[in-house]
């Protein structure tokens, strides 16, 4: 009796220690770096319909410093309102890591500033600034972004006209 025990007892832990070894996991990675690579694209060309098949309806993104959206129409406007301040905006993704529901980018992040933005009227200054933000997904989607850009370059940027 205790034979088959610890024969039941090893056949289950080699089918679950196999089922852990797949790429399913992988798939599922490669998946979620799509995504967000999506989801920077759309930062760069301003084709916000897109983010209908990128991001969840229950999305929430957090800035640093309290900058909050919510939802694929937040998201939107969002994007829009800042691609009125910097028309050329473009993200480029310099490093990209995912684990388990997790996506994380480290971007470089340019553009001109042709419109207000934070209350400072357009400058004409090319602006460069590296962000990271933390993506988590569900079911192919982006539900949640925490956004870290370098507020203090690009603000010194802003600080002299052309």
């Amino acid at each position: 009796m205790k034979n088959h025990f610890l024969s039941v007892l090893i056949i289950a832990a080699s089918i679950i220690t196999y089922s852990c070894n797949t790429n399913t996991q992988e798939i599922n990675l490669d998946a979620n770096r799509d995504i967000v690579k999506k989801y920077h694209k759309v930062w760069s060309n301003g084709k916000i319909s897109l983010l209908d098949t990128i991001i969840s309806p229950d999305f929430v993104c957090h800035f640093i410093g309290g900058l909050e959206w919510e939802g694929i129409e937040g998201a939107k406007n969002s994007i829009s309102n800042h691609k009125k301040s910097f028309p050329d905006w473009t993200e480029e993704i310099v490093d990209i890591i995912a684990e388990g529901d997790k996506v994380v980018t480290r971007y470089k992040s340019t553009g001109t500033h042709q419109g207000i933005f934070n209350g400072v009227d357009s400058t004409g200054n090319k602006v460069i600034i590296y962000e990271t933000s933390i993506y988590r997904l569900a079911n192919g989607k982006i539900i949640e972004q925490w956004g870290f850009p370098d507020e203090v370059s690009l603000r010194n940027q802003l600080q002299t006209k052309k």
